[in-house]
């Protein structure tokens, strides 16, 4: 069985759906699903029930994904890449950390990045290596 290959359109795609949920479940513009319940707690609506559900859903999908395809190492280096990298901004003054929202801002992207990056590892990893991942193994 070979599996069709995912191109960088499809690695584009992952991730900026991971950066979509992490940033529609919060986000410092004050406008998330975060805010929505915050608003209405404790008489919440159906539609914040389903659509809390629907957001647990997929929180569960990537994080398990990313663990899987990056391990916990993978996610720890990926966070000290971000945090050098907002370090290096910071210090160069291309990025000023004076209000809140700037820090929440880079936050929230980062573990949008890390989740869009870690639904799509073991794809990459496949493509520059040639091994497959296999997490499960079926018999006949």
């Amino acid at each position: 069985m070979n599996p069709t290959p995912m191109g960088p359109s499809g690695v584009l795609l992952r991730i900026s759906a991971a950066l979509l949920m992490v940033l529609l479940t919060f986000n410092p513009s004050g406008h998330s699903y975060l805010h929505w319940v915050v608003q209405a707690f404790p008489h919440l609506q159906p539609l914040q029930a389903i659509a809390g559900l629907l957001l647990l859903i997929c929180w569960i999908t990537y994080v398990t994904a990313t663990l899987r395809s990056l391990g916990l190492l993978g996610v720890s280096l990926l966070l000290a890449l971000f945090a050098a990298l907002v370090w290096l901004a910071v210090d160069s003054g291309w990025l000023s950390l004076a209000g809140g929202s700037a820090l929440a801002w880079i936050a929230v992207v980062a573990v949008g990045l890390i989740l869009g990056v870690g639904m799509c590892w073991s794809f990459v990893r496949r493509r520059l290596s040639g091994q497959a991942d296999v997490d499960e193994v079926h018999g006949h």
